[in-house]
Order: structure tokens, then sequence, then C-alpha cells
């Protein structure tokens, strides 16, 4: 994205890249943002947050894994992301709130070490509930986050559709369904900063909301 710098960070597996898209006026968070497993910070809603978020104040860091910036086609195991997310996080320059999220796999590192990174909130995009077919769930992982967490859920996602999250009001995250798949595509083609428009929207509100 233009107008982002980056820069490597050393982890202990490797370096990460990550990118900033500076708040425009004072900040009232930063929102850390991690990608999935298929893809890097150039992923079309990673993106579309880090350009519609700032102009509201907020200031987005997106960050590629280790595995990314080496070249790598496999992610490798949630330990080891989680290993580099921990290290990164911590160099950052955070104004405001620290926020962490990301899509996909991103979201659920971002669970699962919001509590020791010391995050205010979690926006978990696109969360994979269980693999598409299956019956395994991962909410425990999303339960298990020990903050505010926000779900943006496409509604034709294989990996688990809004209604396939259990919501009464005892759960601690905010579910928001949006349209598209797991990619947050509502055509063949990749989503354009319109399609998007709805979820940098609904992130914007929760984020602004929160004291």
């Amino acid at each position: 994205m233009r107008g982002s710098p980056e820069q490597l960070l050393p982890t202990p597996v490797g370096d990460a890249r990550v990118a900033v898209s500076a708040a425009t006026g004072p900040p009232v968070a930063t929102l850390v943002l991690g990608h999935g497993a298929g893809g890097g910070m150039g992923s079309a809603d990673l993106v579309a947050l880090a350009e519609g978020l700032p102009p509201r104040g907020i200031t987005v860091v997106r960050v590629d894994q280790p595995w990314v910036v080496a070249g790598r086609k496999v992610a490798p195991a949630p330990v080891t992301l989680d290993r580099a997310w921990l290290a990164v996080v911590p160099q950052l320059r955070v104004e405001g709130r620290l926020v962490v999220g990301g899509r996909s796999a991103g979201a659920r590192v971002a669970c699962r070490t919001a509590t020791a990174l010391g995050a205010s909130a979690v926006v978990a995009v696109s969360f994979p509930l269980h693999p598409p077919g299956s019956t395994r769930s991962r909410l425990d992982e999303l339960l298990a986050a020990g903050v505010p967490t926000l779900v943006v859920q496409g509604d034709r996602d294989v990996f688990g559709r809004p209604e396939d999250f259990p919501v009464d009001g005892s759960q601690p995250y905010v579910l928001a369904a949006v349209p598209g798949d797991h990619g947050l595509r509502t055509g063949r083609h990749r989503p354009t900063p319109a399609d998007l428009e709805p979820v940098v929207t609904v992130v914007a509100d929760w984020l602004l909301a929160r004291p």
C-alpha cells in the first residue's frame, strides 16, 4: 500500500515485516493486524482497513509473519506464529489503545495472545470457526481471548457462517455479519474498496464506541 512505511523487525523465528498507516489527527487506538494462512498483508480486507481507518483516528499496523517474509508457501504451526507475533507487537509504537486482530489464521493468533500482550480488544475478521465440512470447532480460542472481541464474518463463509456462532448474550464477543465468502468476496473477483466498506465501517464504529 502506498504511503505505508515498511520495516523488518526481528523475532525468534525470523524477521517479520510491518507496514504502518498512521492515524490522521490524534490517534484513539492502534490496531495491529495479522494475515491469514493463504497470503500476507496485501489481503484486500487488511488493505481496506489500513486505508479506511486512519482518517477515523485509528493507526493500522499490518504484519507479515516471518514465513511470508522468507518466501515460504506453507504457514508453520500455531505456536510458531504466536512466538513471532508476541515478539513483534511489543516493538511497535502504540498510540492510544492497543487492539490486536487479523483475518482468518491471523484472527486466531490475536485471540490466543491478546491477554499476554495487554491488548484492550480484538478484531477478528473471517474467524475460521471450523475447517470447511468439519464439525471440529475453534470456538474455544475465540472465547479465551480474554478481552472484548468483534467478529466480522462473511454471510457465505464456509469456515463458519454468522449463524454458526453461538450468540445469546453470554458470549464475550460481538458478531457482525457482512456480505461475502471467507475472503469477503461478493463475486468471483478480489473485493473492491466499495465491497469492503461495510467491514471498515463496522470495525471503526465498534472501536470508536469503546472507551
